[in-house]
């Protein structure tokens, strides 16, 4: 996803800058400024708030003005922990708002603890710029105290990188970063700013966000008539539908049209982890996630499907599994912004690339131009198969005697709280949130592409931030909320009125689970029981509040009180300890070769017909659906 630009001193954006500088000199008179405020003014012009940072030797003179251009209230910073808090932070409040989050760190060991936050922003495609502070230019290269190439540290994890050698530089890097990052397949973008160059005094002339253009970076977001319009012949021929929803859908904001597309061909929907809340889950078409812990019903839907229209997502391996046997039987409409995705793991029979919603946009006016729809009962079948399997191999919440259930907790939860931001971190608990929560566009925050232990408090802290009124819950697990416990102290510092429900078996639970079916239940350095703080004291530690409940009595009762306090809380609810994620797709397999499915219920006789307009069950001798009128 590196784009190929020119380097921060070639002659072309040298010129470019000059022009941009000529063409708003005649308004703006140049004034003497350091680098660091040419930084912290060029943030407030692009339109940022909140900056999630750590101090640090190199990076002093930019806190120092920030301390300076603070007092106005315009741009505001928020401390905390750890810099892979900052980082993760700066992810939560750009998926929760589709803006550009920002963090700040030091030089040298600063600089390198952002490093798993970058790589998970660069994995899920979200817009960041990363400001790091370095030590001053002469010293570059000589192994000065707290030095590190982290410019060539992050060349595969990033969109783009700058390191500011000149002061004059500042306003246009700030400006083509925030393009970069925001535009085409977004991503994160690194600043390094060396200590001197932040000091050095300069005529400082800004940058206005939105006037830049870099030569050789043009993304494509328009897609080929001609594609579009070969795209629709087949989804008319198509007698089994599918349509594959990812993240890109998300990024561009096309859930809308993407309910229209699918209620006007009657097709169904199956999203990826991030994916979720691009499409109604409460919705008849709806089939929930698909891939290694999917519904089964979706599953079978992606085996058996005809056509496949893949929107936004990459064919990735947690979903496609054994990929020669992925949609093996479909035709491939594939829409991607980013061109290098397209045919990447399979050749689509239409490649459309462009912004996900614009195609699809243009895509439904030809169809109404051409009044272009499925006959009557064309895909009849194939719903009525879909809602066959989906009755045959729902999801199930278990019962235990004598302990609570995981998907219990998540169940019930989502209950009290249907439209709360949710974060998750990693593993069990993060696959139960996404089979049993029903969320809307954004409010799915979740580290899938790598798959980052300690994400979620930090992301939660950043949605929290840019949606101070809403309910922001964070779904973790006993080991994973040890990975960054320390942002507590930064939700006290702040109030930021988080809620954390830790899923506590005792195990690092996915660990556990692939020991057991694929190691010989041989569970080597996997149980987290030795150790596990009492959550109570912890909370109290930090000044904040910590409910445990251990009875199933307890837990309705205590969400409550969690939503209710005004405070953020950290609820640890001890569930059944072996209890294993399922459905799931065993390595090496298809997606139709599932383990922990569901015990099928008996055959009966008699075989419902579903409505193709509302999804109602109808008895076989109907002629007319009992819920909206339409004929069957």
């Amino acid at each position: 996803m590196t784009v190929s630009l020119p380097s921060p001193t070639s002659p072309s954006q040298t010129e470019q800058h000059t022009q941009s500088a000529s063409s708003t000199s005649s308004v703006v008179t140049p004034k003497r400024a350091t680098g660091g405020f040419a930084l912290l003014d060029s943030l407030l012009r692009h339109g940022v708030e909140y900056i999630f940072g750590y101090p640090g030797g190199a990076i002093l003179p930019i806190y120092d003005d920030l301390y300076k251009v603070a007092e106005n209230g315009l741009l505001k910073h928020i401390l905390v922990r750890h810099e892979q808090g900052a980082a993760h932070a700066a992810d939560g409040y750009a998926r929760a708002t589709g803006k550009v989050g920002v963090c700040f760190g030091t030089s040298g060991p600063g600089a390198t603890n952002l490093v798993t936050g970058i790589a998970t922003a660069y994995m899920d495609s979200i817009p960041m710029v990363i400001v790091t502070g370095q030590v001053p230019r002469k010293m570059i290269g000589t192994d000065a105290f707290q030095e590190t190439d982290i410019y060539g540290i992050t060349i595969p994890i990033v969109k783009h990188s700058y390191v500011v050698r000149e002061p004059a530089d500042m306003a246009r890097i700030v400006a083509e970063a925030f393009h970069i990052a925001s535009t085409g397949r977004p991503g994160p973008v690194l600043i390094d700013v060396p200590k001197d160059v932040a000091f050095e005094e300069f005529d400082y002339v800004p940058v206005e966000a939105g006037t830049v253009k870099l030569p050789g970076y043009r993304p494509t977001v328009k897609g080929n008539p001609r594609q579009i319009n070969a795209a629709i012949q087949l989804i008319q021929e198509s007698r089994r539908p599918l349509l594959y929803v990812g993240g890109g859908a998300i990024a561009s904001g096309a859930h809308a049209e993407i309910q229209e597309l699918a209620e006007l061909f009657n097709i169904p929907v199956t999203t990826t982890l991030m994916g979720i809340g691009a499409f109604d889950e409460h919705h008849p078409l709806s089939l929930g996630m698909l891939g290694m812990h999917g519904t089964a019903y979706a599953n079978f839907a992606v085996t058996d499907c005809d056509l496949l229209i893949c929107v936004g997502a990459r064919f990735d391996d947690r979903v496609t599994s054994k990929l020669d046997e992925f949609a093996s039987r479909a035709k491939v409409i594939h829409i991607d912004i980013d061109p290098a995705e397209v045919g990447k793991n399979r050749v689509p029979e239409v490649p459309i690339v462009g912004d996900v919603r614009r195609v699809l946009i243009d895509l439904l006016r030809r169809c109404k131009q051409a009044g272009a729809k499925t006959t009557p009962n064309q895909n009849i079948e194939w719903l009525n198969l879909v809602n066959r399997w989906r009755e045959e191999y729902p999801l199930v919440v278990p019962q235990h005697l004598d302990s609570i259930a995981p998907q219990e907790v998540i169940v019930e939860v989502g209950r009290q709280a249907p439209h709360a931001f949710y974060t998750t971190d990693v593993g069990q608990h993060q696959m139960w949130a996404a089979q049993f929560l029903k969320n809307g566009p954004r409010r799915w925050i979740s580290s899938a592409g790598l798959g980052t232990m300690g994400f979620g408090l930090p992301a939660a802290i950043g949605a929290k931030v840019a949606f101070p009124d809403d309910q922001v819950i964070c779904i973790s697990g006993d080991a994973s909320f040890q990975m960054c416990l320390q942002e507590l102290g930064t939700a006290a510092q702040y109030g930021i009125n988080v809620k954390t429900i830790i899923i506590n078996n005792g195990w690092q639970g996915m660990v556990r689970q692939w020991q057991q079916a694929f190691h010989g239940e041989r569970y080597s350095s996997s149980n987290m029981e030795v150790g596990m703080p009492n959550i109570e004291l912890l909370a109290q530690a930090y000044g904040i509040k910590g409910i445990i409940v251990t009875e199933r009595e307890q837990l309705k009762d205590a969400i409550a009180q969690m939503l209710a306090y005004d405070s953020p809380v950290i609820l640890d609810v001890h569930v059944t300890r072996d209890e294993n994620c399922y459905p799931m797709i065993a390595p090496g397999k298809s997606n139709a070769q599932m383990i922990g499915l569901p015990k099928q219920p008996p055959k009966t006789n008699v075989e419902p017909i579903y409505c193709s307009h509302c999804g109602t069950k109808n008895l076989p001798d109907h002629n007319f659906c009992s819920e909206c009128g339409t004929k069957l």
